[in-house]
């Protein structure tokens, strides 16, 4: 008895394609968060005011961002075409040394980006109007 498997849909194999153009960029991404986090920890060291630190805070949290989509899309172009449909086929890759070492990337830099937004954006005071 023969079982034929029915084939990817359309929009898995679009989006895997899609997830291997993003996960291109990901090398540069990430050298542009190391970049943007040795700013922070320099106006740190320096002891810059709140207001620096803020605006450094958030550059490193988007460069973060982008490279945290970025490794997404690496992740799931790993897993292949089929674990888009299939969840039996995602959970067999992920445990794969490629998708072991992604999802740990991940996982890594969405907790940098977590312990950043914790802790490394400073609160400023929204400044009041003046009234009239």
């Amino acid at each position: 008895m023969a079982f034929f498997r029915p084939r990817v849909s359309r929009e898995a194999e679009v989006r895997f394609h899609a997830d291997q153009e993003i996960s291109k960029s990901f090398p540069e991404l990430l050298d542009k968060a190391r970049m943007a986090e040795r700013t922070l920890r320099e106006l740190r060291a320096a002891s810059a005011d709140d207001i620096e630190l803020r605006a450094a805070g958030v550059a490193f949290d988007k460069a973060l961002t982008e490279a945290l989509r970025a490794a997404e899309a690496g992740q799931r172009a790993t897993f292949g075409v089929k674990a888009y449909d299939d969840r039996i086929a995602r959970r067999k890759a992920k445990a794969t040394p490629a998708g072991v070492m992604w999802t740990a990337e991940v996982d890594r830099l969405r907790t940098l980006r977590e312990d950043n937004r914790m802790w490394g954006i400073p609160r400023t005071p929204r400044p009041v109007p003046a009234a009239r």
